[in-house]
């Protein structure tokens, strides 16, 4: 796919500020600094429609980027960020956990992970959480150019067996940095969007 004219739209903290036109809404999740706003930006071919940083906790909001009008990828704050103030943390925490529990345009959560680490506990209970909320998910193991090629697919395996030993949730590595696996990616959203 490609995305021809992708713009940000707005940041929301509350429902009343969220886009009102029913488009699909494809919702990033992850710690804080797994490269969320990177994968947009590789995904449509951009430097910075996303805003991205090198220090985590930046994003403090929900942002909506509208994808040609046929679809948002919507970027949720990252979790595990400890300079925040444990108000703030609850306040990030009650919007997150209101958009994913009441928001009926989301079509798909596309769940960020580190491939160089294992799952934390928070990763664990933010997959559990996607999982028992019922929303069709993508786990995706991001900063695979850190690692040797050869390396990628046991990497992969280790983490599905960690989070999903089911195997029941699609999983793909990913790399924002060397811009690989991004066409894989869109195949199957393209696929799932087909199935819907």
């Amino acid at each position: 796919m490609h995305i021809k004219n992708p713009k940000f739209e707005i940041s929301a903290v509350q429902p009343s500020q969220y886009p009102q036109n029913g488009l699909p809404e494809i919702v990033l999740v992850g710690k804080s600094n797994v490269g969320k706003s990177s994968f947009i930006n590789t995904m449509i071919q951009r430097k910075n429609l996303a805003r991205t940083s090198s220090e985590p906790g930046k994003t403090r909001q929900i942002n909506f980027y509208n994808m040609d009008n046929l679809f948002y990828f919507v970027d949720l704050p990252g979790y595990g960020y400890s300079k925040m103030s444990k108000q703030e943390q609850a306040q990030v925490g009650n919007f997150i956990e209101y958009y994913l529990q009441h928001r009926e345009q989301i079509s798909f959560v596309i769940f960020l992970v580190d491939i160089r680490h294992i799952p934390s506990e928070n990763d664990k209970m933010m997959y559990n959480y996607i999982i028992q909320a019922g929303l069709p998910c993508l786990i995706l193991t991001n900063k695979a150019d850190k690692i040797a090629p050869t390396k990628v697919e046991l990497a992969v395996a280790d983490i599905q067996s960690k989070l999903n030993p089911m195997k029941d949730i699609p999983i793909l590595p990913f790399s924002s940095e060397r811009k690989i696996y991004t066409e894989k990616v869109w195949e199957f959203l393209e696929h799932r969007a087909r199935d819907n």
